[in-house]
């Protein structure tokens, strides 16, 4: 029997682009003749995605739905459906179809070839604004100097073998980072090259301050470096200093005049601002230490549904139709 190739996608208040992602994927994946499984991942959806999901599960065996509790996030959703997947190779993608399901067939064959982790990288940036470029690559390039795992033009769209996946899934974190945890496991890798399309059926749902919240939370839960840059400012100041004390001292014995009140201002007006910042960055890591004691879930499903076990509730069928 042919390998069982698992699909995982979020989905959040995506509506008819369900539909759309559904029929292209069974699209490409048939062509090719894989043999697969679709668990769509509803994190919370105000429309009515999970609707359109259990319609999907009912008309065709290889559709799964899991609709969690209330919007979790991204990551807990990747999460959820990583650990429903049931296949012996696992390939994490948007629903907006901006990651290029054509590009599937290709993943599978460089893990046929011998590789663990098949990551798609990106040629271009299309539909992102110069704002949302110069951010994602400064997140990138800082989150690769500081863990040194290279995430430069990385993607959430890539492809995990079972043994890469068990490993992934034994990381016991309550803050999860999918894109950094996938490369920090190691295993043998390779890449293919893909071309970010235009997402499909209106704009992107990624505010400016809940991409912000993703970046600090992907750092502060994968390294313990800022906390290393506190440091090293704080040195640095300290030394700074000792320089500025010396040199008053031997003004005040040669009897020079002490001037500087603007000096003295500016002194400490910066590291006022490095104390707050040093202080922020304590806060961030004092928050993922405080999530880790609680030990709460990180998802809670509310709803399952495959065609051998769903029935739709009624008011759903009544509210589409």
């Amino acid at each position: 029997m042919s390998p069982l190739v698992s699909v995982v996608a979020p989905i959040y208040n995506e509506g008819p682009g369900v539909d759309r992602f559904v029929h292209r994927l069974g699209q490409v994946l048939g062509e090719a003749g894989l043999r697969y499984e679709l668990v769509l991942v509803d994190d919370g959806s105000a429309d009515d995605s999970w609707v359109r999901i259990v319609q999907h599960t009912l008309a065709d065996d290889r559709v799964r739905g899991i609709q969690l509790s209330r919007n979790f996030g991204k990551e807990p959703a990747v999460l959820a459906g990583l650990e429903h997947a049931a296949g012996d190779v696992v390939v994490v993608i948007d629903s907006d179809l901006q990651h290029p399901p054509s590009a599937i067939p290709a993943m599978v064959q460089r893990w046929r070839d011998g590789a663990h982790v098949v990551e798609a990288v990106k040629r271009n940036r299309t539909g992102q604004g110069l704002i949302g470029r110069l951010g994602g690559r400064l997140f990138n390039r800082a989150f690769t100097g500081l863990t040194k795992v290279d995430l430069v033009n990385a993607t959430d769209f890539r492809l995990l073998s079972r043994p890469a996946l068990d490993a992934l899934l034994l990381l016991p974190e309550h803050s999860s980072f999918f894109r950094g945890t996938s490369s920090w496991i190691g295993f043998r890798r390779t890449t293919v090259e893909v071309d970010i399309d235009q997402r499909e059926g209106g704009a992107s749902r990624w505010t400016f301050g809940a991409l912000f919240r993703l970046a600090v939370n992907g750092l502060t839960s994968f390294t313990s470096a800022p906390l290393h840059l506190v440091t090293l400012v704080g040195l640095a100041f300290a030394g700074f200093s000792v320089l500025l004390g010396a040199q008053t001292l031997i003004r005040w014995v040669r009897g020079g005049s002490l001037a500087g009140f603007p000096t003295v201002i500016l002194v400490l007006l910066v590291m006022g601002t490095f104390v707050l910042l040093g202080l922020g960055v304590i806060g961030e890591y004092l928050a993922r230490i405080h999530e880790e004691v609680r030990g709460r879930p990180r998802y809670l499903v509310q709803e399952k549904s495959a065609r051998a076990v769903a029935e739709v509730p009624e008011q759903l069928v009544a509210d589409r139709k």
